[in-house]
C-alpha cells in the first residue's frame, strides 16, 4: 500500500458516495512526475543547464545540420512564449552555446543556432540524459513500457484534440 492508497483509504472511508479511483490515478502520476522531473534536473545540472536551456539546445541538435532555426520555429517546438524564448535565447547567447546569425533564406530574419560549444555540450548532455531515461524507466520492462507509452499517448491525445 503505498501513500496514495492510504489518501484513498480515508477518503472512500469519509466519503463512500464519490469515486476516487482518478484521485488515485492522478495522484500517482503526480508523485511520479515529481521524481521524474527531480532525476532529470540532476542531469541538466550536472552539465551546467537548466531543463529549459536543454530544452533549447536539445531542439537545435535535433533539427540537424546545420543546428539552427529561425525563432518561430525554436518557439513551435519548444511550446513556450516568444518573451519566454528570447530570454532563453539571450542567456544561451550570453554562456557561448548559441548564436544569432543572419538567415541566408531571408535577409530580414535571423537563425538562432549552436555554437561549436553548445554543439559539444549537447552531444554530451543529451547522450547523459537518454542514459539517465533508461534508468528513471528501469522498473518497467520494454514491454511494459511499450504499453504505458500506447496509453498516455491516447490520453494525451485526448486533450491535444481540444487544442486544435
Amino acid at each position: 500500500m503505498d501513500r496514495v492508497d492510504r489518501i484513498l483509504a480515508q477518503w472512500r472511508s469519509e466519503r463512500p458516495d464519490l469515486d476516487v479511483g482518478p484521485m488515485g490515478t492522478l495522484g500517482r502520476m503526480s508523485r511520479l512526475f515529481r521524481y521524474l522531473r527531480e532525476g532529470m534536473d540532476k542531469v541538466f545540472v550536472e552539465y551546467g543547464l537548466s531543463r529549459a536551456s536543454f530544452d533549447v539546445l536539445a531542439t537545435l541538435r535535433r533539427s540537424g545540420a546545420p543546428f539552427a532555426l529561425n525563432p518561430s520555429t525554436l518557439i513551435e517546438w519548444t511550446m513556450v512564449t516568444s518573451g519566454t524564448m528570447t530570454n532563453r535565447i539571450d542567456r544561451l547567447v550570453s554562456a557561448g552555446l548559441v548564436e544569432r546569425r543572419r538567415n541566408p533564406d531571408d535577409k530580414r530574419g535571423f537563425l538562432i543556432g549552436l555554437t561549436d560549444k553548445g554543439l559539444a555540450l549537447i552531444e554530451e548532455a543529451i547522450t547523459a540524459h537518454v542514459a539517465n531515461q533508461h534508468h528513471l524507466t528501469a522498473a518497467l520492462t520494454e514491454e511494459e513500457q511499450q504499453a504505458f507509452d500506447r496509453l498516455i499517448a491516447k490520453w494525451l491525445a485526448a486533450f491535444e484534440e481540444d487544442e486544435h
